[in-house]
């Protein structure tokens, strides 16, 4: 009895992933054979579809973190990081360094103080919210970027920016979650700070040392289905083992992965197996973002969302307007010691290209039920995240074009 039980539930839920690959997959391709639905980058298009389904309570599947955090989050994030260029990214790593971890600091400060003063939500609660919006997704605006011929520049300081705070308000997250759950009563800024540091140096030593060992023992062989298949290994495996020991599973991928993309497919893989394996991670991200964000949509509860109207409004305020002050105050401590210096519309574009995606939402929902107000922050985080893929992510372009960053403009 219990193995066709088993045998059903199995059946259904591969019915439902069909289903939902089947539907992210039309509307990312009719995204490109329609002339009108080729002006909407077609993760919006699927948030919106989503939204559609979610307004006609046709339920698809049922988010969970693991769901995201393990299974859709390393592909996403080995990916990016593949493609980061290494002399560019060190060129830029100041003022990505200053947005991912001090912006990361501001932007939940700003967050939990309006929502705390303004709406009178719990403290601990609302510095969860703040960092589970801290963490940018980029994939909308990168998208755009590659469309309108934008500076290759700008696409590095939004990405690396991204993938580097996603980690970082992680971690944060953690650190905080005690606060709410009640296993702490206070913060120890010190003892927060030591531990912070410990957490994201255990994920940059795991993310190391995969990336570096899969490099080397890809230049004992030119196998490119077992090299393409190391590198799928190297993105799970940083992550799981990294988690494991303590350490920053987000910060693991990431450093495996620009390992892998600016060292070891140049010392270990022929060029044919480095283009391989690229199509394969490109194909990969394709798939599993039109997955993420089709389900996104239709996640939202609107009842709920109406209900917490004036949250919302306070919290997406305290978003943007964290986000600006972020951008503008860091950019101007940053160009005081780089060069070529971030220029006024380039701090424009990463203040409101500063979207909220995968990874706002699985913190979220990551909450325990134990926690008081659990159910008021997810209906902020999703309506926070909403607000910034389909205000925000649809007129990042005509943005770009008034400040002629886009190359479309400057023709």
């Amino acid at each position: 009895m219990e193995t066709q039980l088993s045998e059903v539930l199995v059946e259904d839920n591969l019915k439902q992933f069909l289903l939902v690959v089947l539907i992210a997959l039309s509307v990312a391709t009719l995204s490109q054979v329609s002339p009108w639905l080729k002006k909407v980058p077609y993760t919006l298009l699927l948030v919106i579809v989503g939204l559609l389904l979610a307004l006609a309570d046709v339920r698809l599947v049922t988010l969970s973190p693991p769901l995201i955090l393990l299974i859709f989050l390393p592909p996403l994030l080995f990916q990016a990081a593949w493609n980061l260029e290494w002399p560019e990214l060190k060129q830029e790593w100041l003022a990505i360094t200053l947005y991912a971890v001090f912006g990361v600091v501001i932007s939940i400060a700003g967050v939990a103080f309006a929502l705390h003063q303004w709406v009178g939500l719990n403290l601990s609660l609302a510095l969860l919210v703040g960092a589970s919006l801290a963490a940018t997704d980029p994939v909308s605006v990168i998208a755009l970027f590659k469309e309108l011929g934008a500076s290759k520049r700008l696409s590095m300081l939004v990405e690396g920016e991204s993938l580097f705070n996603d980690g970082v308000a992680v971690v944060a997250f953690g650190l905080l979650l005690g606060l709410a759950v009640g296993t702490e009563t206070s913060i120890d800024l010190p003892n927060a700070f030591v531990r912070f540091v410990s957490v994201v140096g255990l994920g940059v030593g795991v993310g190391c040392v995969i990336g570096f060992a899969i490099s080397f023992l890809t230049q004992r062989f030119d196998l490119p289905l077992v090299e393409q298949s190391l590198t799928l290994v190297s993105a799970y495996g940083a992550y799981i083992l990294a988690e494991d020991v303590g350490g920053s599973g987000v910060i693991a991928v990431v450093c495996a992965g620009i390992i892998l993309g600016n060292f070891g497919s140049r010392i270990g893989m022929q060029p044919r197996t480095r283009a391989i394996v690229s199509e394969f991670w490109d194909f990969l991200a394709f798939f599993v973002n039109s997955i993420v964000f089709l389900l996104i949509g239709d996640q939202v509860h609107f009842s709920q969302l109406a209900q917490n109207w004036s949250l919302l409004i306070v919290g997406v305020l305290a978003t943007v307007v964290s986000r600006l002050v972020a951008v503008f105050t860091l950019s101007a401590l940053g160009n005081l010691l780089i060069n070529p210096k971030v220029s006024f519309g380039e701090q424009t574009v990463l203040w409101w290209g500063g979207l909220r995606g995968s990874v706002s939402i699985a913190l979220a929902l990551s909450v325990p039920t134990s926690v008081v107000g659990g159910e008021t922050l997810i209906t902020t985080v999703f309506g926070v995240v909403l607000f910034t893929l389909l205000v925000q992510g649809l007129t990042i372009k005509p943005l770009l074009e008034v400040l002629k960053l886009s190359g479309e403009a400057t023709h």
